[in-house]
Parts: C-alpha cells; sequence; structure tokens
C-alpha cells in the first residue's frame, strides 16, 4: 500500500501560495525550469508574491495568462526549488485515487484525497475536465490533482456541484509550450 504521508509532502513541496496585492489566495505548481502553472482567474493582478513550503517568500512574473483555458504561467527566480512530475492524464481512469494540494480558507499545505468521478466535458460540446470527489475551497484553485504516486495529472481549478474540476495536464503541458517553455 501506498503511504499517501509520503506522497503528500512530496506534493506539498511543489505546490505554492500564490497571493496578490489584494489579499486574494491561491495555489500554483512548481513547473520545470523556475515556472509556476496556477489559474488564470488567481494570476489576475500584478504583485504575485510566491510562497514555498520552506517558508520563502519569492516574487512571481505573469509570463502568460489564457482565460479561456482558465491557465496562467509565472516566472520565479531561487535556488533549490522542486518541480512537478507530470504523469499523462490519459493513464487517469474513473474510479482512480487522485490527491490534491492547496490552500483552502488559509489553510496551508491541506491535502484532500478521493477518486476521479468522470472524464470529459460537463456540457455537451465543452471542454474536458477531470471531475474528481474531492473536498476543495478558496485557496485550492491552481493547485495540483495528482495520482497516488505523485504524478501531477490536473490542476484544479473550480468546484461545481459537489466535484472538483481540474484541467488534465496534457492541456496544461499544451499551454506552456504555446507560451514557448519546453515541458
Amino acid at each position: 500500500m501506498t503511504d499517501l504521508s509520503r506522497v503528500a509532502e512530496s506534493l506539498r513541496r511543489i505546490t505554492v501560495e500564490v497571493r496578490d496585492d489584494a489579499g486574494s489566495i491561491g495555489a500554483g505548481v512548481l513547473w520545470p525550469a523556475g515556472h509556476v502553472v496556477t489559474n488564470a482567474h488567481v494570476a489576475r493582478r500584478p504583485g504575485l508574491t510566491l510562497g514555498l513550503v520552506d517558508g520563502r517568500q519569492l516574487e512571481g512574473r505573469l509570463l502568460a495568462r489564457d482565460e479561456a483555458t482558465d491557465l496562467a504561467l509565472l516566472r520565479i527566480t531561487g535556488t533549490g526549488i522542486g518541480a512537478a512530475i507530470p504523469l499523462d492524464s490519459t493513464v487517469v481512469r474513473i474510479g482512480s485515487l487522485v490527491i490534491a494540494v492547496g490552500h483552502p480558507f488559509g489553510v496551508r499545505g491541506a491535502v484532500t484525497v478521493g477518486i476521479v468521478h468522470a472524464l470529459g466535458p460537463i456540457v455537451r460540446g465543452g471542454r474536458t475536465w477531470i471531475q474528481a470527489d474531492l473536498r476543495l475551497g478558496p485557496g485550492n484553485s491552481g493547485g495540483p490533482i495528482a495520482d497516488g504516486a505523485g504524478r501531477v495529472v490536473g490542476v484544479s481549478t473550480m468546484v461545481m456541484s459537489t466535484l472538483a474540476l481540474a484541467v488534465p495536464i496534457a492541456d496544461v503541458q499544451r499551454f506552456v509550450r504555446g507560451a514557448g517553455i519546453s515541458v
């Protein structure tokens, strides 16, 4: 059996707290080469401060933002910064165990576990979502959704009814590549 506390700690190390000048809190995922992926609705104001699990506070510079996908890419500088290990989200199946990390209601690095409820659009002709029965709250937006081994399969975006919706990692990687960053 997988020791989820080790997986949770690993995910907490790649999850950042994103704060803006107005005091709004969201989450982000450390991406290779000093980048952070988050939601566009989290990175909508200038003056982004990123809090790492080790207590460091770094400035985030917005590189790309797309409201249609609700994704944003930030640049950070610092040493000893880890990065997410992405997993092709086509591997995720209905019933797969998933773990989310974020900062709901300002609780730093909170972890929740659930299963994938559905994969696909929530409305006919809509975009594909990873739909999971995870308990998310304000502050989880932009954080990772990962498999039981801690590999990131999506980015938390919102809650619809009682289901958490996440952007699949393939869409995240396409967005990052479109911003000129190799994945």
